[in-house]
């Protein structure tokens, strides 16, 4: 694992010191979820901003419009 030196204003030190006490695991927890959530709303705003750009048609449903009706297979031998 990677580590990374982050510097924080006093106003959001106090704040993480008050959800994430110093010395703990819960500190280093909270760091990376909120990072890999950050992450993760990034990926999702980047795919709803190229959704806008250039939204799906949908004309017909294609293959979905008339899906073959489902039936079981047999089971095999014993």
């Amino acid at each position: 694992m990677k580590s990374v030196l982050v510097q924080l204003d006093d106003e959001t030190m106090a704040q993480l010191n008050e959800v994430a006490p110093p010395a703990s695991r819960a500190r280093t927890k909270f760091i990376r979820r909120a990072i890999k959530e950050a992450l993760l709303r990034s990926e999702f705003d980047r795919m709803e901003e190229a959704y806008r750009r250039e939204p799906q048609e949908f004309v017909d449903g294609g293959d979905w419009d008339d899906p073959l009706p489902w039936e079981p297979k047999e089971a095999p031998a014993e």
